[in-house]
């Protein structure tokens, strides 16, 4: 299977490859024994995350943002090599998770990142078992 970096279209600079990552981690503890590698691959599994998008989800009593929600798109696609057939496409798969903000600047980031790590994968076990059940 050639599963490879994902683009990555969002503000996030890791999110293609990080979302990546977690497929194949999905994968692997799943039970998949092949290689993701390009050579002898049956599959090429390409993605493309499009959109991580951040709204205030409540207010705190002083009117600041307390809590957002980080909501991720992307888009799938699989294509069997041998005869470029198309297995299956997905386009604005979407998942979210909410963080807390506050004044202190770590950790307000620290929240964000365990957001998107969230996201990615939820996303990554939704695209997982779709493809165990495609393949």
């Amino acid at each position: 299977m050639d599963l490879r970096p994902f683009a990555n279209e969002s503000l996030v600079p890791d999110g293609g490859a990080y979302l990546a990552a977690r497929l194949r981690d999905e994968m692997r503890l799943k039970g998949f024994r092949g290689s993701f590698g390009r050579s002898q691959a049956d599959y090429v599994v390409e993605g493309t995350v499009r959109e991580i998008r951040e709204e205030v989800f409540s207010h705190g009593k002083d009117e600041y943002a307390l809590e957002y929600r980080m909501t991720a798109s992307v888009d799938i696609r699989v294509v069997e090599i041998k005869q470029g057939r198309l297995l299956w496409k997905e386009e604005g798969l979407t998942d979210a998770a909410s963080f807390y903000a506050g004044p202190n600047f770590q950790y307000t980031e620290s929240n964000r990142r365990m957001a998107f790590e969230e996201i990615c994968r939820r996303l990554a076990r939704r695209i997982g078992e779709t493809l165990r059940e495609t393949l």
